[in-house]
């Protein structure tokens, strides 16, 4: 799976990506809300060798987030449930945070899912503490499902957890308003 938007490309992860990968993936505030974490750069080398070449229903599908020129400034995965369902999430390194890069990948993906692989469901497991996760998943046009106290012993500690989705039909009018809408300047 291959897309490309206006200013990224999403494709696969490459061996030569482990450095960047780890660099921003290892960082004490990115890995704070991430379910893995690399310790070493070979964690790093292993997570991408293990990354199939087509999705699997029941395991992480992840995707380079690059800019044209092949830099990798971020990932995003999801995980098909095999009956229509999808969970997805996204990593963009620090330096390229606040810039629009999440919700053009995001929103790259989730055509994807509803388009080409038909799903019906998508949704994101957020901490609430992310706030910019927070205004991303509603700058999307995802609905605040549920918020679980305490839910989650993550590194050390119990944390809740948003839940955010929309289905398929709420994506296609959301995406038919996005297109009607004429472009910012």
């Amino acid at each position: 799976m291959g897309l490309e938007t206006a200013r990224l490309r999403l494709d696969a992860l490459q061996p030569a990506d482990a450095p960047a990968l780890f660099r921003y993936r290892s960082d004490p505030e990115v890995a704070r809300y991430q379910g893995w974490q690399p310790g070493t750069l070979a964690d790093a080398d292993r997570f991408i060798g293990k990354q199939s070449a087509t999705p699997v229903p029941g395991t992480w599908f992840q995707r380079a987030i690059r800019l044209h020129d092949g830099e990798l400034i971020g990932d995003l995965g999801f995980c098909l449930s095999g009956d229509g369902l999808a969970e997805f999430g996204i990593t963009v390194a620090p330096e390229h945070q606040g810039k629009g890069f999440a919700r053009e990948a995001a929103q790259a993906l989730l055509g994807e899912l509803f388009g080409r692989l038909d799903v019906h469901r998508v949704h994101a497991s957020v901490d609430p503490r992310n706030t910019p996760s927070m205004a991303l998943m509603r700058s999307l046009g995802l609905r605040q499902e549920a918020h679980f106290r305490e839910s989650l012993h993550h590194r050390g500690e119990w944390v809740d957890d948003a839940v955010f989705a929309v289905l398929a039909r709420e994506w296609r009018e959301i995406a038919a308003k996005s297109a009607a809408m004429p472009a910012s300047r």
